[in-house]
């Protein structure tokens, strides 16, 4: 890395990160380009799936090249820390996979804002069998939940939300793994709705609750872009939004064709598996609120709720967030009629 973050704050932001409930993902790099083209480079946190088939979209049929955009995406792993390397003033666009990641980096006065979220709800998912159900949030109470240890600040906001005491609850930290939970160790396991693959395991009995229908509303895959960036190139982001946006609406009326663009991209992809993800992923990334206000569109009242709720959690060491902090809706203001399809 050419511009390593100081070593204390990187420990305090992967602290915060953690805290969030699901560390930080990737992020989008912007350079102009001697042909006047601007090129993104999309450093991800994660392996490329189906997240990513808006995007994929985009780049294969042409329409950031349309925007004047130069676009690619780079797969992440283990050791990529997206937020610290964007904070470190290298990179000044990304995004991450979950919104609390994002304002408890501003908290820490990390100059970045999100300027658009990738799903509309967050899929985090507590999973139960029928035989012993969780259906809503009272029936946690003398349940063994298995949940991994950078996730267990959501299980605590939903126990929070709904006046349900912790040591009522008993917390068993685990992987990622469904196996606990089929082999008895555990009455309930956590992770992702749109982890089709993963969630096959539990067969047709799978009982779920979300975390956001828990009354715990978070976004996930949310973009966001430092202070400088958002000042000095506005157009570029809305330019990425508007590209974005086409993406992912094609890859709705075109879910066949998007997967196989997915596939030919990373052929590492199983086409099954991906053509069964995308469904579910497109009702997080262009249902709810974005049937009427398009892609990548977020609500204020959204984010101050969470704001408040992790205050009232202890988790703003340094400071509790403004919303005008964390989000900036300019890209979305300035790309209505391209994202919002009637």
């Amino acid at each position: 890395m050419n511009h390593p973050c100081d070593p204390a704050r990187r420990r305090l932001l992967k602290t915060s990160l953690a805290a969030g409930g699901l560390a930080a993902g990737g992020f989008l790099s912007i350079d102009a380009l001697a042909q006047g083209k601007t090129r993104i480079n999309m450093q991800l946190g994660w392996i490329p799936s189906v997240n990513q088939v808006g995007e994929v979209v985009a780049k294969r049929l042409g329409f950031y090249e349309q925007e004047g955009i130069e676009f690619a995406i780079q797969p992440g792993g283990p050791n990529i820390d997206g937020v610290a390397i964007v904070a470190s003033g290298r990179h000044e666009v990304g995004q991450v996979s979950s919104s609390p990641s994002v304002m408890l980096a501003v908290s820490q006065g990390l100059p970045i804002r999100c300027f658009a979220v990738g799903a509309q709800k967050h899929p985090f998912t507590f999973f139960s069998l029928a035989k012993n159900p969780v259906r809503k949030p009272a029936d946690l109470v003398g349940k063994k939940v298995g949940i991994p240890s950078t996730a267990a600040i959501l299980l605590r906001a939903l126990l929070a939300k709904n006046k349900i005491a912790e040591k009522d609850v008993t917390v068993v930290t685990v992987g990622s793994d469904m196996a606990p939970l089929l082999t008895g160790q555990v009455d309930v396991v956590t992770g992702w709705l749109t982890s089709t693959t993963a969630l096959k395991a539990l067969g047709p009995d799978r009982v779920d609750l979300t975390l956001w229908d828990g009354g715990v509303q978070l976004y996930a895959l949310p973009y966001y872009a430092t202070t400088k960036t958002i000042e000095t190139q506005p157009k570029v982001l809305e330019a990425f939004v508007r590209a974005t946006s086409r993406g992912w609406q094609h890859a709705k009326a075109n879910r066949d064709q998007a997967v196989d663009l997915l596939v030919k991209e990373y052929p590492n992809l199983k086409r099954e598996d991906e053509r069964a993800a995308i469904d579910v992923m497109l009702e997080y990334a262009l249902g709810g609120a974005a049937q009427t206000q398009g892609w990548g569109t977020m609500d204020p009242a959204v984010w101050q709720s969470q704001i408040t709720t992790y205050a009232e959690l202890g988790q703003f060491t340094a400071r509790t967030p403004k919303v005008d902090d964390v989000i900036w809706p300019g890209a979305l203001k300035g790309t209505v009629e391209a994202r919002v399809k009637a």
